[in-house]
């Protein structure tokens, strides 16, 4: 795509974006999917399972799924153990709290704290899965034809308690948002390669060995996995292939499946009656006449978000065009956002952790782009949620991102810890004239591969494959 750079005023139109056609250069890589079963989905029960209800991209993205399937006539419920949704929601169900409960974390975070030579680094980077709560007996999952695993970590479910899931005759779907399933014990091994034949020497730990608790752990899982069988999910291509690459995983089914979001309510802020991105600039405290770059994660100062790199993207962006300390300003929303206010080449604004997701969608509609620097991640939310506002996105060129960034496109992706590439893309993505065109197409695929019904149709044809006992 050729590029022209250009200062524009600021105050565009941005409904004139969304009304104009789409350029015949874009092409999708993908079709809608359409649902190729003749049995009513209203005759499946499916059970998710998830640690949380809303905390965290997993939880997120599972209570959309839950919503997406209950759209298409399927009666669904979501478990957990941690619940900050209404009690209204009868289709949300918690595991009874009881002080044991809180303990089963607490201990297993004291054997991970004392394994990692009772050093708090890294200590929510690791699972053992020695601690969790036996569902089989409970009816939500007895009544259930489909138990959906999600992310069951941090003494929500046992390898026992897996156990007893795949052993109960069910059909059973497990989609990883990380590296756990088929891993010894981390989250995410980034340039360790272990896991490829059996979990060792592993470099999370402070004593790592031939046969270490990674090592441990691997081997628990080979006979856990062996009592039953499951389909497992990835929600990138890149995670899919990752795992279809895993021993662990061998003689269980792998495939892939986009998150699925509401694009509906996350929209470009263009309807009739609405506020103006001017209007909710102010309503939200921030500059008017400004170009905002927002920065969202769970904890802005987690550096596997990248957020070192980010800092340094924008000092350097600053160090060749002078000019845009006066023009740009960071909006940061996540746990701890207020303690970087200062750090950065030009102002920033922080938003908190945000949890109401109406505040959200009008953080990404008050803003021109996001800026996504993570250093490892599966399929993130915040990318399609953004797109789907019609929001372009810069980020690494690293794990799933790619799947949801064509460069030059919908966005642009830099050289993975690249800080000077980071920042002139998002130079590439303000001030050229092709930027109308990147919101319109970033808002297109949103909605051709990531909308509740095709994700709800693949999810529903898994849940009928050959194979299961129901």
């Amino acid at each position: 795509m050729d590029e022209s750079y250009s200062y524009p005023p600021f105050k565009k139109k941005r409904l004139s974006i969304f009304l104009s056609p789409l350029p015949n250069v874009y092409k999708y890589p993908f079709s809608p999917i359409t649902s190729t079963s003749s049995i009513a989905p209203t005759s499946m029960k499916v059970l998710l399972i998830n640690t949380s209800d809303h905390t965290g991209g997993a939880a997120i993205a599972a209570l959309r799924i839950l919503q997406a399937l209950q759209h298409q006539g399927v009666e669904a419920k979501l478990l957990c153990r941690d619940r900050n949704l209404p009690t209204s929601r009868t289709d949300i169900i918690q595991l009874r709290s009881t002080p044991w409960l809180k303990m089963k974390f607490f201990l297993e975070r004291l054997d991970i704290f004392i394994r990692n030579g009772f050093k708090r680094e890294g200590l929510f980077s690791i699972d053992t899965g020695r601690f969790g709560t036996d569902i089989t007996r409970l009816p939500a999952f007895q009544e259930a034809d489909v138990i959906h695993l999600h992310w069951v970590n941090q003494a929500m479910l046992s390898l026992q308690d897996l156990k007893k899931i795949l052993q109960s005759g069910k059909r059973i779907v497990w989609t990883m948002h990380d590296m756990w399933p088929f891993t010894g014990i981390c989250h995410n091994a980034a340039d360790c390669l272990a896991w490829k034949d059996e979990c060792k020497q592993c470099p999370l730990l402070p004593k790592p060995g031939a046969k270490d608790l990674s090592t441990r752990i691997f081997r628990k899982k080979v006979k856990t996995y062996a009592c039953g069988k499951m389909s497992l999910v990835g929600c990138s291509q890149w995670l899919t292939q990752l795992a279809q690459q895993a021993p662990l995983l061998q003689g269980h089914q792998v495939t892939s499946i986009p998150n699925p979001i509401d694009t509906t309510f996350y929209r470009p802020g263009t309807n009739e009656g609405e506020d103006s991105q001017e209007q909710l600039r102010e309503a939200l405290g921030l500059p008017v006449e400004k170009r905002l770059l927002l920065f969202t994660a769970f904890k802005v100062t987690d550096p596997n978000k990248g957020i070192d790199y980010l800092i340094e993207s924008i000092t350097l962006l600053c160090q060749e065009h002078p000019e845009l300390r006066d023009h740009i300003a960071i909006v940061l929303a996540g746990k701890e956002a207020e303690t970087l206010t200062n750090a950065f080449a030009v102002p920033a604004y922080s938003m908190g952790y945000v949890t109401d997701e109406a505040k959200m969608r009008n953080l990404y509609q008050a803003c021109d782009l996001l800026l996504m620097p993570t250093l490892m991640d599966n399929l993130p939310n915040t990318i399609v949620e953004a797109m789907a506002c019609g929001i372009p996105c810069v980020a690494f060129q690293v794990g799933g991102v790619p799947q949801m960034i064509d460069s030059g496109i919908n966005g642009f992706l830099a050289a993975y810890r690249n800080s000077l590439d980071f920042a002139h893309n998002i130079y590439r993505a303000l001030y050229s004239q092709s930027y109308p065109a990147l919101c319109r197409n970033a808002r297109s695929k949103a909605v051709a591969a990531y909308s509740e019904k095709a994700v709800a149709d693949k999810y529903i044809q898994l849940y009928r494959a050959e194979g299961n006992p129901h």
